[in-house]
């Protein structure tokens, strides 16, 4: 149980780099970009065949993240210069990747078993430093050191580079670049008065955030050891489902809080899989379900919750009014009594 919770928190911090990507593009850009679902894979295939081929798995990851930019810019020419309905536009670039992908790939599944990938790299580096041990010292500490991996460092880095990629979408969102692209997906009129091109804001908006799903599906293909050209069907649920679960739980008081919030709500999505999937009527097979049924009781309940919020307020101001009204009129009878005695 401890393994497998722990290995939900391991996958749930990389899936929450894909996470901040559909944040940009739905919640910044309000951009319904179905791309997601090919541009992972997209990443997933580039990084896979590179490596498998002997290239540095840091270039390869790199080449990645460059591909699916230019994936998500190549949705904004369609939405933008071609006039292509927003969400139409993502479909048919998610199409096109499908085809893309097996022609990176030349097959359906590419393995990297036995490859030097990403990880291995960074627990070379981990090794070499003497931190390796530590981080497992620290897992026997607490007395948790037989049940789980060995795999602290995988955790520990994966940690950083995500917290270094909030804190770098949180800097260029305050940039002048990035106000006027939230600008852009609040009001687009707008925006155009002061005289920003929103075609080159929604291209560039796309871009990013592909360039960070494309990351986060070479960063899956290294750790799972394969890619696999089914690997992103649904990947845009599931970022969804890491956005609101996080927005619903965390808040979204600042940008701050609410990047925060999507790399959270990415990590609780994927303990909540685990654990459902250890309910015994409940089968591998049935993730997507899982999946959706999250989503629906995310959008749900936080609206039942403030529904019930609202109609306990309206209650109260209610009473309030009432209690006023009783001492008003209590008043207004002990007045009318005095001057009646008073004559």
């Amino acid at each position: 149980m401890i393994t497998a919770l722990f290995g939900a928190v391991e996958s749930g911090v990389i899936y929450a780099i894909m996470a901040l990507g559909v944040y940009l593009s739905f919640r910044i850009l309000d951009f319904p970009d179905l791309t997601v679902d090919g541009s992972f894979v997209t990443g997933a295939a580039i990084a896979a065949i590179m490596i498998v081929n002997g290239q540095n798995p840091f270039l390869a990851t790199f080449v990645a993240v460059i591909a699916g930019f230019l994936a998500g810019c190549v949705t904004g020419l369609l939405h933008t210069k071609g006039k292509i309905n927003p969400l139409l536009s993502g479909i048919l670039m998610m199409i096109a990747l499908y085809s893309i992908n097996l022609r990176i790939m030349g097959r359906s599944n590419v393995p990297l078993l036995n490859e030097e990938s990403f990880f291995t790299k960074i627990e070379g580096v981990w090794a070499s430093m003497g931190l390796d041990n530590l981080f497992n010292s620290i897992g026997s500490a607490i007395g948790l050191g037989e049940s789980l991996p060995a795999t602290w460092s995988v955790l520990f880095s994966m940690i950083i580079l995500t917290i270094i990629i909030k804190i770098l979408t949180d800097m260029f969102l305050k940039t002048q670049v990035g106000l006027a692209l939230r600008a852009t997906g609040d009001n687009k009129r707008m925006i155009r008065s002061f005289s920003a091109n929103t075609d080159q804001l929604t291209i560039l908006g796309l871009g990013l955030s592909n360039a960070l799903v494309a990351l986060s599906g070479a960063l899956i293909a290294q750790y799972g050891s394969f890619a696999d050209v089914g690997m992103g069907i649904g990947m845009i649920i599931i970022g969804l489902a890491s956005v609101i679960i996080g927005e619903a739980i965390f808040g979204t008081r600042t940008i701050a809080v609410t990047t925060f919030a999507v790399i959270g709500g990415a990590v609780i999505y994927r303990i909540v899989v685990t654990l459902a999937l250890r309910v015994d009527f409940l089968e591998t097979g049935d993730m997507k379900l899982i999946t959706a049924t999250i989503v629906v009781l995310s959008l749900i309940v936080p609206k039942m919750v403030d529904a019930q919020k609202e109609k306990s307020r309206k209650r109260k101001r209610q009473s309030e009014r009432l209690q006023e009204a009783t001492a008003k009129g209590e008043e207004e009878y002990a007045a009318t009594k005095s001057d009646s005695q008073s004559i």
